[in-house]
């Protein structure tokens, strides 16, 4: 029987994005064996964030990949063990969780499970392109970057409006592009949108590439009016699309786990699920911020609540 099939770990980590990075730090620093595993990329989102603003402690900001960089290199630095395998399922086995791998069953005492949600795609021609580059997914995070600039904002629903409004501190000017015949927000939003007439409204017009110029610049978004069946040239200096969230929950399918209406992980106050011992902090929980610098936070609670659990075992 292999190592991994005999050790019983203190604390296994689903993922190895900020959250879990910072977990990571704590526990290993209380003398918690400690386990991440990550299918993809360690640092998670924030890794492929071409530049951070909004973090502090760096005055005049920070590409993704380095804070991702420093974050590993921390935990790794206290003994925390990255292994790259997929999680495909979690049981309850009583005095410690059960985790089936892509390299076998794991035993942990408690598991953190920051596993992160995606943006939806458009999968449109320019949209991976230009990521970080003009196409963007979080206002918060990059509205800064557009002051006294041109934007588009792709989506009808809560988040969209929200953002575009939000945007309107930067921009001088927004293109909303909804595709259906009415937006999917709540009816206080839209009643809100007419307080911003920078913001101009396209109903029912899908947006179908993202064009750049020779400088690799975002210059303009195609789309096209679904009434007529014209295209339509929005000139834009940026794209934020906010179409939707895709929570990395599948593998939990069986598990019991409770999920909310998205897939969203649901936690109580000491961020623990509904299974005693599982854990979970970062963007994949439910009321999450989708923020680096409140993952962070999370993954350091989440850990001094994990100490807790185990020492009341």
């Amino acid at each position: 029987m292999s190592e991994k099939t005999e050790k019983v770990w203190d604390v296994l980590m689903v993922g190895a994005g900020p959250a879990s990075l910072s977990a990571a730090i704590y526990t290993t620093r209380e003398d918690l064996s400690t386990v991440l595993y990550e299918k993809g990329v360690i640092g998670g989102l924030a890794a492929t964030t071409d530049w951070v603003d909004n973090y502090p402690g760096f005055a005049k900001g920070v590409s993704g990949l380095e804070l991702a960089e420093q974050l590993e290199q921390q935990a790794v630095r206290f003994g925390a063990k990255i292994e790259f395998g997929e999680v495909l399922n979690i049981k309850d086995s009583g005095k410690y969780k059960t985790i089936s791998t892509t390299d076998g069953d794991v035993k942990a005492k408690a598991v953190l499970i920051s596993t992160g949600s995606d943006y939806k795609k458009l999968g449109i021609p320019g949209e991976a392109e230009f990521y970080g580059r003009g196409v963007h997914y979080c206002a918060t995070c990059d509205g800064a970057f557009y002051r006294e600039k041109k934007l588009v904002v792709v989506g009808g629903g809560n988040s969209a409006v929200q953002e575009a409004m939000f945007l309107t501190k930067f921009a001088k000017h927004i293109d909303l592009v909804v595709r259906g015949d009415k937006f999917r927000a709540s009816d206080v939003l839209i009643k809100e949108l007419d307080k911003f007439p920078q913001i101009q409204v396209h109903m029912n017009t899908t947006t179908d590439e993202i064009v750049a110029g020779d400088d690799g610049k975002v210059t303009k978004v195609i789309g096209t009016d679904k009434k007529s069946g014209n295209k339509v040239d929005i000139p834009t200096d940026g794209v934020f699309i906010f179409i939707g969230l895709l929570p990395n929950t599948g593998f939990l399918k069986d598990t019991g786990i409770e999920l909310d209406e998205i897939g969203l992980i649901k936690t109580d106050d000491n961020l623990e699920t509904n299974i005693s011992g599982v854990f979970c902090a970062g963007d994949v929980r439910s009321g999450a911020t989708m923020q680096i610098a409140s993952a962070i936070g999370e993954g350091a609670t989440s850990a001094l609540n994990i100490r807790k659990y185990l020492e009341s075992l």
